[in-house]
């Protein structure tokens, strides 16, 4: 039999029939998971992490961890078995915890406590929330599971809704994206970008209209003055190091850049073609590998096979002895089995007649002990002493009693003789006068 008690943590101990049931149970749940989809069975973990994140919305670690002395979660910590005590344990403590924080008042479970009357507690305060409770309680005693993590995060959503949390849009930061030099795999001038400054330049162009004349003068002066400056600086001052450092100051200002767009579908598209040519290159060089390890393993099946036959072939008239030792084995296991029914029959017969023998046993040593023993030979002397004791006493008594009654009765006849002189005194006093 396997009972169920609470310890290392407030987790049930579990015996060969436990085990054989959550061994159904889990293949039962394997069927349901496959029913429902492949990803029925992440669907724990996924269930697992939103509730972690609820938890730390709440403060769980200072409010509920701490006072126990208890560490956090991990990622995964109801998803997967590591302690079944301690994940019980934990369980209780936050269903504990959060059924208070959501503004119903619940007692913290202790290790002491039946491991039944808590989950019972929490599955009504749960439905006191009207969220639906379709599985046993026992699924929970396991402390990890689906099911688990289901009971936890509903309970961690009432805590939000009466905190007054409420989830709000993402707002995502503004990322400045660096300016990288163009090159021929990320960015490119487009011809219609070039096309369209020609045309603005064209159209600034043609609104300032300048005289012929006028430009002539003064392109005639630009030139003179170009002319002399030149001559004035025929011979350069200018620092060579200075200008070396110059140029490497301003050359990253003056080289075309383009901000690079990760959802343009012209660097998809290379992408794609450089990724199927990379492919196709492996592959060339991986086929004749792969054909290669082929060969080798169908020559190695084939000589597996043979191998197989030829042994096969050789201790045949083996395999014909071990399974006639089989069926000998078989015939002696089913005499056993009805000579061990027999004999645990009369074994069952002879424990009742060693009761009744016992029993006898017992009623005839207390009559010998009782025949034998001079204890109520003893009491009875005693008795009887104490029989005559209290019959002299009562004689005594009786005596007294007969002097005091033979006392009253001379008493009361001498008063009445006296009475009775009395009246006849003076009679005949009277009739003498």
């Amino acid at each position: 039999m396997a009972e169920e008690a609470v310890g290392g943590g407030g987790a049930p101990r579990r015996g060969v029939g436990d085990r054989e049931r959550d061994r159904d149970r889990d293949r039962d749940e394997e069927g349901a998971a496959a029913e429902r989809g492949p990803g029925a069975a992440y669907h724990t973990f996924v269930l697992m992490e939103d509730l972690l994140d609820k938890l730390k919305l709440l403060n769980y670690e200072d409010e509920a961890l701490r006072p126990h002395n208890m560490r956090p979660l991990s990622r995964h910590y109801f998803a997967l078995p590591t302690n079944p005590g301690e994940q019980f344990f934990m369980f209780c403590t936050l269903a504990a915890w959060l059924i208070t924080k959501a503004g119903h008042p619940f007692e913290q479970p202790q290790e002491c406590d039946d491991p039944n009357a808590i989950i019972a507690n929490v599955l009504s305060e749960l439905r006191s929330f009207g969220r639906p409770v379709d599985f046993p309680p026992s699924k929970l005693k396991a402390g990890y599971g689906e099911q688990v993590c289901y009971v936890l995060d509903c309970l961690a959503e009432e805590a939000l809704k009466y905190t007054g949390f409420s989830w709000k849009r993402p707002a995502y930061p503004t990322e400045e994206l660096e300016e990288e030099e163009i090159t021929e795999d990320n960015a490119e001038l487009t011809l219609n970008k070039l096309e369209e400054d020609v045309v603005e330049e064209e159209s600034d162009n043609e609104e300032n209209f300048i005289d012929l004349n006028v430009l002539k003068a003064e392109t005639y002066r630009s030139d003179m003055s170009d002319t002399a400056k030149q001559e004035e600086i025929l011979q350069s001052t200018t620092d060579a190091a200075e200008w070396n450092l110059e140029v490497e100051r301003v050359l990253p200002q003056l080289k075309v850049t383009v901000r690079t767009d990760n959802k343009d579908w012209r660097i998809h598209v290379h992408q794609m073609h450089q990724h199927k040519d990379g492919i196709e290159s492996s592959l060339k060089e991986t086929r004749g590998y792969l054909d290669k390890l082929h060969n080798e393993i169908s020559r190695t099946l084939e000589k597996i096979n043979s191998r197989e036959k030829y042994i096969n072939n050789q201790l045949e008239h083996l395999v014909q002895e071990y399974r006639s030792a089989q069926a000998l084995l078989s015939e002696a296991k089913e005499k056993y089995q009805e000579g061990s029914g027999g004999v645990t029959e009369r074994i069952r017969v002879l424990s009742e007649i060693t009761e009744v023998l016992e029993k006898v046993k017992q009623e005839t040593e207390e009559k010998g002990s009782s025949m034998t023993d001079g204890a109520p030979l003893v009491k009875i002397k005693q008795a009887l002493t104490k029989l005559k004791q209290e019959t002299i006493q009562m004689d005594i008594q009786i005596g007294v009693m007969e002097h005091t009654l033979l006392q009253s009765k001379l008493k009361e006849k001498s008063n009445m003789t006296r009475d009775m002189h009395a009246t006849m005194i003076p009679e005949a006093a009277v009739g003498a006068y």
